[in-house]
């Protein structure tokens, strides 16, 4: 639907924002095996001459900024609001 891609976006484009963010590859390591990811995984992304769009929507991305991480900081999923509000409607 609208909305899942609408979310995949969101997620993908705040996934981006953190790369960006990190700017220097000892950065973007050291917060990778913060959140989560393996040494190993974490200098391919950190060392990697890819843009942060397409870094962004690795796998490796993906576990470590998942849809859990973004449920704990607060972040609505658009699918589930608009579940929610066709429900009470």
């Amino acid at each position: 639907s609208v909305f899942e891609d609408l979310d995949k976006w969101i997620r993908h484009r705040l996934r981006m924002c953190f790369l960006k963010q990190w700017k220097k590859p000892k950065t973007k390591r050291r917060n990778l095996v913060v959140l989560g990811i393996p040494e190993e995984w974490a200098v391919l992304i950190s060392g990697s001459r890819k843009g942060y769009w397409r870094l962004s929507n690795t796998p490796q991305m993906n576990k470590a900024l998942g849809l859990a991480y973004w449920r704990d900081r607060g972040l609505v999923s658009l699918v589930e609001r608009y579940d929610v509000i066709r429900s009470t409607t």
